[in-house]
């Protein structure tokens, strides 16, 4: 029994040892043989990045406005329809928490209130108070007439009695006066107290007013047709029940223009330097795989900003979407292509197949290493500037023994070739580059260095110009007017 056991353990051994052999050799053969030819044609350089899409214009529907006058700052949603609903003009679309607001109103009205009853007071203390003054004058005016009276009847009296006499109507009618200039003064006084409270009471009206106005607008319509698309909040979640909107953005939603789409995407800083403004873009839709779409970069933004939750610096770049289609809507993920470069005619090869010694680049080919000069490169694979032909088979990995293998290093010719090149490239580009001057400028600045730094030529174009141009008076500028 014994026996046998060893006997099968010793097969199974050797079974593993030959296929261990047979998979490794397969391996290092396949390795070997990995070729890849040299592609030549169309090389095309580009960044993907996803986003979102957005409408390139909507109309806001907005909350109340001027709720900083009634010292309301914030308020919450109570209820909205859902995101991508279909509405008519005038329809309901969302109602606003109503409860600071009423609280609001309630305080107001007890303070109506008390603004009443001091005014109804006010008018009642004013009634009797005046109406005390007017019987006063009243009976001043009785006890005037009577002394007359007493007056016209002392004239047989003796003349002391009479001046007695005369004197009381005197008092009387001083009395009198006095008490009719005090009565003027009490119904100015009246009259004053009267328009202070009744003021107050007008005021208290118009702000209870205006609240019950802010009560309306309170529960919000759709200011015309369309498809109400939730708007996202600082931290890019959609507002939608239970959210808050502020005085300073106080947007509940909006309704989109799906005519005109525009794509918003973010770029790393890494490739934001090959994005400019006109760049042909390919776009995908991920809810729709089967349609493709084109457009164009309108804008690149000029400062970064960090992404949540990463430390990569992203740049805000937006894409015109050229086509119009029914089925795509805001808030879509797209993926975007952008096409920063495009090369007719050159050799590429994928990017493994490149190995590198300190500055010197090579490839493997079945006849050994042999130097190349490479050139701009896209995810996958880069250009071939000089070394290899074709259609020449390259290996995609180093062989096993490649380290042993003779190094074809390139042409001085073809080097040198390839630098001036490179610098004729250089030139064209900083003379593209070169920032725009005002001659005029300078030469009215009267600065002769500067004069003498213009381009002989850029300084020709500017005197025809000059000279080309109308003068007062109908001639050229510097000649006589024609007559």
């Amino acid at each position: 029994m014994k026996k046998n056991k060893i006997y099968f353990f010793s097969f199974i051994g050797v079974v593993v040892v030959i296929l261990a052999w047979v998979f490794s050799d397969s391996g290092t053969s396949d390795v070997e043989t990995v070729l890849v030819p040299v592609n030549s044609g169309e090389f095309v350089i580009n960044v993907t990045t996803t986003g979102e899409l957005e409408a390139k214009s909507s109309k806001k529907i907005n909350g109340p406005d001027g709720l900083r006058n009634v010292r309301i700052h914030q308020l919450k949603i109570d209820d909205i329809i859902p995101d991508g609903t279909i509405v008519d003009s005038g329809q309901y679309v969302a109602s606003l928490d109503r409860t600071e607001l009423n609280n609001k109103v309630k305080d107001k009205e007890l303070e109506l209130e008390k603004f009443q009853s001091q005014y109804t007071k006010m008018q009642l203390d004013t009634t009797m108070e005046l109406r005390n003054a007017r019987n006063e004058l009243i009976n001043l005016k009785f006890s005037l007439e009577e002394k007359r009276i007493v007056l016209d009847q002392s004239k047989y009296e003796p003349p002391a009695t009479q001046r007695q006499v005369q004197i009381d109507l005197e008092k009387t009618q001083r009395t009198y006066d006095q008490t009719v200039k005090n009565y003027q003064l009490k119904l100015q006084k009246a009259n004053a107290n009267m328009k202070e409270v009744g003021a107050a009471l007008k005021k208290a009206e118009g702000e209870l007013e205006i609240l019950n106005g802010y009560m309306r607008q309170f529960t919000i319509y759709a200011p015309q047709a369309g498809m109400v698309i939730y708007v996202s909040g600082w931290d890019g979640q959609k507002k939608g029940v239970g959210s808050t909107i502020s005085v300073w953005d106080n947007v509940v939603a909006k309704i989109p223009n799906l005519a005109e789409m525009i794509v918003k995407t973010y770029v790393n800083e890494i490739d934001i330097s090959k994005v400019k403004k006109g760049q042909e873009v390919e776009i995908g839709v991920d809810a729709f795989p089967d349609k493709a779409f084109t457009g164009s970069i309108t804008s690149v933004a000029n400062i970064g900003q960090q992404m949540r939750n990463s430390n990569a610096k992203v740049f805000e770049v937006t894409i015109q979407v050229n086509e119009y289609d029914s089925i795509i809507r805001p808030g879509m993920t797209s993926k975007s292509t952008i096409i920063t470069s495009v090369y007719d005619s050159v050799l590429y090869i994928p990017i493994e197949c490149i190995q590198n010694n300190d500055s010197l680049s090579f490839v493997y080919c079945p006849k050994g290493k042999k130097q190349v000069i490479l050139g701009k490169t896209n995810e996958n694979e880069i250009i071939v500037r000089a070394g290899l032909d074709e259609g020449e088979e390259i290996y995609l990995v180093a062989p096993e023994t490649a380290e042993e293998w003779r190094l074809y290093p390139l042409d001085t010719a073809v080097i040198n070739n390839i630098r001036r090149q490179d610098s004729i490239e250089k030139t064209k580009k900083k003379i593209t580059e070169k920032p725009e001057i005002d001659i005029e400028k300078i030469i009215q600045s009267g600065d002769m260095e500067a004069i003498k730094n213009i381009d002989p030529k850029e300084l020709e174009k500017y005197m025809k110009n000059k000279a080309g141009k109308p003068g007062k008076g109908g001639g050229k500028k510097g000649g006589k007017p024609k007559k």
